[in-house]
């Protein structure tokens, strides 16, 4: 009886995405269908104005709704990638009506109460009771899918990241702005500068401390992650005219010495993770392979021989993808997988 009651649960898995008709609600309702996610019903949510409109989904028409409509409909799990403002006033009442909440946002990544989740990672934290779960920044989620295996075969005490972002990243005006600006059109900015032939060191709001919001998050988002707040991160953040992902350039300094081909293999072993580091073939990492794709790529993995137990290398990963879509939906297959929704 309990194994049949689990079959109907999967037979009628319904799913809201909120966000629906923005550039990651987009790549989710994609990522759903290639990856084969039983859903039997889909609730496309968006704000007031797209309300109405048709989202196809598996040769199948759904009517946009808006947010109320969704919690009324309590579907099984949300998916939300609305922005912090919508998550911290609907997810709770997601959640409330019983639902099961997996929000893009940067709303509840470091509440203390909420699990900030790689499911390669740290999965195995969650439970039924957990009804808003947190889906980490994308550039912290691919630089800690290399870090965690790294982190449990030699420690980590410090990381040095570079970050090197595509504007997809900020959204469909960065897009739209950049293509303005390579035809030499104008139009709305969604930058201060132009983005074309340029690179602005900028992502997200300034802090007081000189940091801005995005490399705080890859700080304090990769401490959580990892359980352990020894590993200090220092991060600087650039966003540059590309639209395949974002490269990190990343410099590890390890408790314990290594070995660099057993640090490749490791890497390689690693579920999500693909090496790419052949310099007789010129192999390494660029967003421009690691478009629409959902691992992590890793490469130019080298000892720094500037001073002991310290590695360089350079991890590449579509943004849009396992930084969003990909990693928010499997938090939804592991929840689904383990009884934990539905």
């Amino acid at each position: 009886m309990q194994i049949l009651n689990h079959l109907i649960q999967i037979l009628s898995m319904r799913v809201a995405v909120v966000g629906a008709t923005g550039m990651v609600g987009e790549v989710m309702l994609n990522v759903l269908a290639e990856r084969n996610f039983p859903v039997t019903e889909l609730i496309p949510v968006a704000s007031e104005k797209s309300v109405g409109k048709e989202i196809v989904f598996k040769d199948k028409k759904y009517k946009v709704v808006n947010l109320q409509t969704a919690v009324e409909m309590k579907p099984d799990v949300a998916l939300f990638s609305a922005g912090g403002e919508t998550s911290l006033e609907w997810a709770p009442k997601f959640a409330e009506a019983g639902v099961t909440v997996v929000d893009n946002s940067s709303a509840w990544r470091m509440d203390p109460t909420k699990k900030l989740i790689v499911p390669e990672i740290n999965a195995n934290e969650l439970t039924a009771n957990d009804k808003i779960i947190a889906n980490p920044n994308c550039s912290t989620i691919q630089l800690v899918m290399a870090l965690a295996p790294l982190h449990k075969a030699y420690k980590i005490k410090r990381v040095v990241v570079s970050t090197y972002q595509s504007i997809t990243g900020t959204g469909v005006k960065a897009v739209e702005q950049l293509e303005n600006e390579y035809k030499g059109v104008q139009g709305e900015m969604a930058y201060k500068y132009q983005i074309h032939r340029n690179a602005i060191p900028h992502c997200d709001s300034f802090l007081d401390n000189g940091y801005t919001k995005e490399e705080m998050k890859l700080t304090n988002e990769t401490m959580k992650i990892m359980g352990d707040d020894t590993i200090k991160v220092t991060a600087t953040a650039v966003r540059i005219p590309v639209v395949g992902g974002h490269s990190e350039a990343v410099n590890i300094e390890f408790e314990n010495d290594f070995d660099v081909n057993k640090v490749r293999a490791l890497l390689q072993e690693t579920p999500g993770v693909m090496v790419q580091d052949n310099l007789d073939t010129f192999t390494y990492p660029m967003p421009l392979y690691a478009q629409n794709k959902n691992e992590v790529f890793v490469g130019r993995i080298r000892r720094d021989e500037s001073q002991a137990n310290t590695l360089n290398m350079w991890i590449v990963a579509d943004n849009l993808r396992k930084g969003a879509a990909t990693n928010t939906i499997q938090i939804a297959e592991y929840l689904l997988d383990n009884k934990l929704i539905g």
